[in-house]
């Protein structure tokens, strides 16, 4: 485990380090509870936070309460309080303040060794809790909701100057493949797709069925929309085995850029307008919102909130030569 340790005697801290690196864990010691609080925002992989309850400025109780909210509800953190008082109310106090556990100070070695071994199996199981809630679980990929909250906090950076482009891809005829392959086929092409999205884009996640989004920060939307046509390329040149049969696939894709002061949902609508237009061209390509037209009388069931309608004027950014080894159309 990754471990902060704070407290404002150096002793404790040196006596601290040596028993927990002794363990085979990292240790980060701090006397400043301000200066902890800035390592954990920063620094994702610690796991436990041992502090004590006396401090100048700041409680120990106030610094639990505060690791908290730095770290954030999707984030597991073990906290253990430690005091040198023999105040009654002290232990209710500190697991009120989000403590996890309370020792005596200075600790004794049998029991550090035991609650470091208890922060361990919870943080395990606390981080398997989570794996399990965000993740998608047949394609490996971010659930819907992890993928919008996800998307979320890359709105929030986009809105202080930074690009975010989104790029919203759909498995072409996939039905067929699950009709003439079987769904153990078209389950397996999920994988494979997911598999690939994930190497090329930074977030990526699984919007249900044969749909998949990723998103790239720092990146224009031309350079995006290059890394998807890299994907589109390498997956119509794979054999996909399944069971006994080989299956060759083609992907459609939209790209869209982030416009200041705009909804997720609005940023993703024009990136599914432009899949749309893909599709329609004829599939197996990529085409970018600045390209899409919808075209007129045609109204797409959307599975987003309506958001605003791209520009017109299509142009396909893909090599127009389509595989079709499944059928048409």
């Amino acid at each position: 485990m990754h471990v902060v340790v704070v407290d404002p005697s150096r002793t404790v801290l040196m006596i601290a380090s040596q028993l927990i690196g002794g363990q085979g864990h990292i240790v980060h010691t701090f006397t400043d509870p301000h200066v902890a609080l800035d390592h954990l925002r920063t620094h994702d992989e610690v796991d436990a936070l041992i502090t004590c309850s006396e401090y100048d400025g700041m409680t120990g109780l106030q610094l639990c309460a505060e690791a908290r909210t730095a770290v954030g509800a999707e984030r597991p953190l073990y906290v253990i309080l430690m005091s040198s008082t023999k105040e009654r109310g002290r232990r209710a106090a500190a697991l009120d303040a989000g403590a996890d556990d309370f020792m005596r100070k200075p600790p004794e070695p049998d029991e550090f060794y035991a609650r470091l071994r208890a922060a361990e199996r919870v943080i395990s199981l606390q981080r398997e809790l989570m794996r399990l809630a965000n993740t998608d679980p047949l394609s490996g990929l971010l659930n819907r909701r992890a993928l919008f909250r996800r998307a979320g906090e890359a709105r929030e950076r986009a809105a202080a100057g930074r690009f975010l482009t989104a790029v919203m891809f759909d498995i072409d005829h996939f039905k067929r493949i699950n009709d003439t392959y079987g769904h153990d086929a078209g389950d397996r092409a999920i994988q494979v797709v997911a598999h690939e999205i994930k190497r090329a884009f930074p977030i990526a996640g699984r919007l249900g069925g044969e749909e998949f989004v990723g998103f790239m920060e720092e990146a224009t939307l031309m350079e995006t929309a290059a890394r998807g046509e890299q994907l589109r390329r390498t997956l119509q040149d794979m054999d996909i085995g399944a069971g006994k049969a080989t299956i060759n696939l083609t992907i459609s894709a939209g790209v869209s850029l982030f416009r200041a002061g705009e909804t997720v949902d609005a940023f993703l609508q024009r990136a599914d307008n432009a899949l749309y237009a893909a599709k329609s061209a004829g599939r197996n390509r990529i085409i970018t919102e600045t390209n899409v037209v919808v075209p007129d009388g045609v109204a797409r069931p959307t599975r987003l909130r309506q958001g605003n309608r791209a520009p017109s004027n299509a142009n396909v950014s893909s090599d127009p030569q389509t595989r079709r080894p499944l059928a048409s159309g």
